[in-house]
């Protein structure tokens, strides 16, 4: 075929899916031939290979790539060609059909915008169509093009065609999907795949090709608000460059973003780009490196969006998950959620249904076995950034890892929280807060201490609370040592536990200072992002003090003797020693105790 050479072309990504044996790579491969898209001298030279192998030729060959699969005559990745229409350029996906490689089928359809599903027209649907169309339905693709194949092994029967067709019909109406075209074929004499067949005189529809011409683009990501996944971020010099894909929408110098979890704000500053043209907007698809105009405190995971197009943030969401593990997935499990770039530790809420995709029934369930779909609610210790599926399908979707390994897909119907909030009712206070910060004399809020052990926080909190409350404020101190053998009894000293720790926190102090109280609490918080989130809880109300100590001054206080411990491996991923502490960027106030007294602290608080 001629190059085109009037400009870029559209491209449809196509996945072809189907039960093993019913002839999705026989079906490329002539597809390729009858279309003229394969390399001159292609087909001679495999069936030169196929006289040396003293096998038969078969058009399956065009994608075997790998000896395993001409050995094990099944396919066991998905393979990625071109084809090129009159209209536009096809990427089209080759799945795996034997159920033992479900896992690369779903990897497959998931970057697909249309399908073409085989069915074989003597065996007719199987279990394994069932599970395929379901998880076509389950990934959002709407397209669907269905070829009944082996046509000649049922004598070009018209009845067979279509006793196939409506039971294929009824089966994609139960997951949502109504087929663009049912097309009879014989791939492995061309039949119905670019001509029409004169063994099918009675078809009087589309071909293969011409059914595929007639499929719509979908919608350019370009088109949607703003999604930058942040990949890492580097420092050189004095500037540190985020470096991310776009996943969706637009990106200018000048916009302002913002990030999720965290809701922090910065403006665009520049593009970085060391190997070409200075750059100064990016849209979806690409990857990109920028600066910002301010030192906030982003990491990998961080989600940029545009201020008014905000995705969900969330500790709990519900999604329709399909299982790939030997282990039967059960409520308490957990493993990490990886969403585009971040990845959370979860664990399974609730299995709420689970859906047999022979028929489509929903029925409870207290696991989900091998190769089954249930509807799940996974709950994370960490806030997640992320969207419902039907509205923004890159940062929709996830996958479930145990040990390294992916053990599940899943895409996300939304967050629990907002689906459940018809069960709960906003609180109205017969006091009103005007009416506490007169009885109070003051406002609530919270000084939020922070600084390593030994710093001085406790110390100067509990002189602050003697010191206020002498004056009259209602004010108390949450402290790491009393909240730990309560309220967070349960958690331990890891990240996740540190994060939960700090999340609860937070909200009792939420809830103090909105009470009228002024609270002062003393711990640790190690986490940049773990404070913002307490910020983000709290409100305007919160006030971050960094009680700043250098660790040498705190390992000789060492007033519990922690640092001790910890230098003798006693305490592991103790902050300072084998943990990391991130320093605030920008503190309401610095108290540095090298350098002032507990008296002077005070008095500057």
């Amino acid at each position: 075929m001629s190059d085109d050479v009037t400009g870029p072309r559209a491209q449809l990504p196509l996945v072809v899916v189907g039960h093993v044996d019913h002839g999705k790579s026989t079906l490329i491969g002539r597809l390729l031939f009858e279309t003229d898209s394969l390399p001159d001298g292609k087909v001679e030279a495999l069936r030169v290979q196929s006289e040396t192998r003293g096998a038969d030729f078969e058009w399956a060959f065009v994608l075997d790539a790998l000896q395993a699969e001409r050995d094990q005559g099944i396919t066991i990745d998905t393979t990625r060609i071109w084809f090129k229409g009159e209209r536009r350029d096809y990427v089209i996906i080759d799945a795996p059909g034997h159920k033992e490689f479900l896992k690369n089928m779903v990897t497959g359809a998931a970057s697909a915008d249309a399908a073409v599903l085989v069915v074989d027209g003597a065996e007719g649907v199987s279990e394994q169509t069932r599970r395929h169309a379901y998880l076509l339905g389950l990934l959002g693709i709407g397209q669907v093009v269905v070829t009944v194949n082996k046509m000649d092994l049922v004598g070009f029967d018209a009845d067979r065609f279509r006793q196939v067709a409506d039971e294929v019909r009824d089966y994609l109406s139960g997951v949502g999907i109504v087929p663009s075209q049912i097309i009879p074929v014989s791939a492995r004499d061309g039949d119905g795949l670019a001509e029409n067949s004169s063994r099918m005189p009675w078809w009087t529809g589309p071909t293969l090709v011409t059914a595929l011409e007639s499929l719509e683009q979908r919608a350019p990501l370009t088109d949607g608000a703003l999604r930058l996944p942040v990949q890492d971020v580097y420092r050189q010099d004095d500037k540190r460059i985020l470096v991310g894909r776009v996943e969706a929408g637009h990106i200018r110098v000048g916009d302002e973003i913002k990030f999720s979890p965290g809701g922090q704000a910065a403006r665009v500053a520049t593009f970085e780009n060391w190997n070409g043209p200075q750059q100064f907007s990016a849209a979806a698809g690409q990857s990109i490196a920028i600066t910002l105009d301010d030192d906030i405190f982003v990491e990998r995971g961080s989600m940029a969006f545009a201020p008014d197009t905000a995705p969900y943030e969330t500790n709990v969401v519900r999604a329709k998950l399909f299982w790939l593990d030997h282990a039967p997935l059960r409520p308490g499990d957990q493993f990490t959620l990886k969403i585009a770039t971040a990845e959370h530790l979860v664990s399974v809420e609730a299995v709420e249904h689970v859906i047999d995709t022979q028929d489509l029934e929903q029925v409870d369930g207290e696991c989900v076995e091998r190769n089954g779909v249930a509807e799940v609610v996974l709950r994370s210790r960490s806030r997640m950034a992320c969207d419902r599926f039907g509205d923004m399908a890159p940062t929709g979707r996830a996958v479930l890892f145990r040990d390294h390994r992916p053990v599940g897909g899943c895409i996300i119907q939304g967050p629990v929280a907002e689906q459940d909030a018809r069960n709960l009712t906003a609180v109205d206070h017969a006091v009103l807060n005007t009416e506490r910060i007169i009885a109070n004399g003051h406002r609530g809020g919270v000084l939020w201490l922070t600084g390593l052990s030994g710093s001085g926080k406790s110390t100067l909190a509990m002189a602050l609370e003697r010191y206020m409350f002498d004056r009259g404020r209602q004010v108390y101190v949450l402290d790491g040592d009393n909240v730990r053998q309560g309220l967070n009894r349960d958690l331990g000293f890891g990240p996740e536990d540190r994060t939960e720790n700090i999340r609860r926190i937070a909200e009792v102090a939420a809830l103090f200072a909105d009470a009228g109280f002024i609270v002062i609490t003393a711990f640790i918080s190690p986490y940049r992002e773990d404070r913002a989130r307490a910020r983000d809880a709290i409100g305007e109300g919160f006030h971050e003090i960094y009680v700043h100590a250098g660790l040498e001054t705190c390992e000789q206080r060492d007033p519990k003797g922690l640092y001790v411990k910890a230098r003798q491996g006693e305490i592991p991923e103790f902050t300072g020693i084998s943990a990391p502490y991130e320093a605030p960027t920008a503190p309401g106030l610095l108290v540095d105790t090298d350098a002032v007294s507990i008296a002077e602290g005070t008095r500057q608080l």
